[in-house]
């Protein structure tokens, strides 16, 4: 598992990078830079983790992440099976808060700018017409040339700072403390319960993937994800719980147990404890609606 890249994801001749991507999965790998970063999901499923924050995306997730940030999209575990007919794709931008000029952003005409780059400390989440707006902006930017894409930025940019469809993601109090080396060991934190959350997990074998001790790794964990290990594998559940919700194939018998959960008392606890709903209440309110919260 790689640790954090922290070479810069920009050229050096360019003032900012926009790319398509397509690929079998999302880069599997918890990780953060020093660019902030636009990313739409085009195609795929899955747990999208910001800071402290985890919830389940879809096709049209659109989220803005500040510089140093800790993210990933971690693609569900059908699109680690091999099957062609399971891809994704997105589109991603990246540029440095500078981009425009070391003191642009202290300008009187940058204020909703400079408003919108510290929310994305948090993380947003943009939704309604704005992502959709956002999302055939984005796709315009991947065709745009030379100064004109510039110009194209500073509009997609301009548009998500005058827009109130948006959700702080991460908590106000959530601090990046990792290094290179902490982000290999969440790595293989993360990549061990994506795969194993559905059967009983024990601190004791995510310890020891860790090669710390149950109560080290306890403390160690808590102080980097800003939750309980026990809180964190019992969202990712919450979350494969949420798709399972919405593609509305099982009932909430089959879910509770297809998520990890023993008992549908516990997951019925959990889930209203996480999401504010109880699952069929949750079902009905967004898969009914053909609409994700």
């Amino acid at each position: 598992m790689r640790a954090a890249l922290q070479k810069s994801r920009i050229s050096p001749d360019r003032a900012f990078e926009v790319k398509y991507l397509k690929a079998q999965h999302f880069d599997p790998n918890w990780h953060f830079h020093s660019e902030y970063q636009l990313f739409v999901v085009l195609r795929g499923t899955g747990t999208r983790f910001i800071g402290d924050h985890v919830t389940p995306f879809t096709q049209g997730d659109l989220v803005f992440t500040g510089p140093n940030l800790p993210h990933l999209w971690q693609s569900g575990h059908e699109y680690f099976e091999g099957n062609k007919n399971n891809w994704t794709e997105g589109i991603v931008v990246y540029f440095h808060e500078d981009f425009l000029g070391h003191e642009f952003l202290q300008k009187k005409e940058a204020y909703r700018l400079r408003q919108l780059f510290n929310r994305a400390q948090q993380g947003i989440r943009f939704v309604g017409p704005t992502q959709e707006k956002a999302e055939k902006l984005m796709k315009e930017l991947l065709k745009a040339k030379d100064f004109d894409s510039i110009l194209s930025l500073l509009h997609l940019l301009n548009f998500l700072a005058a827009s109130n469809e948006y959700r702080l993601l991460s908590s106000a109090g959530y601090t990046n403390l990792l290094k290179a080396s902490d982000t290999e060991r969440m790595n293989k934190v993360h990549a061990y319960v994506m795969k194993n959350f559905r059967e009983k997990i024990s601190l004791d074998e995510v310890a020891e993937i860790a090669n710390m001790t149950p109560s080290s790794f306890s403390r160690y964990f808590k102080t980097h994800a800003n939750k309980t290990f026990s809180d964190f594998l019992s969202e990712i559940r919450i979350g494969h719980a949420c798709k399972l919700l919405l593609e509305k194939k099982m009932d909430i018998t089959e879910i509770c147990y297809e998520s990890g959960f023993q008992t549908l008392s516990n997951f019925n606890r959990q889930f209203k404890s996480v999401t504010a709903y109880n699952p069929l209440a949750y079902r009905k309110k967004y898969a009914d609606a053909g609409y994700h919260p």
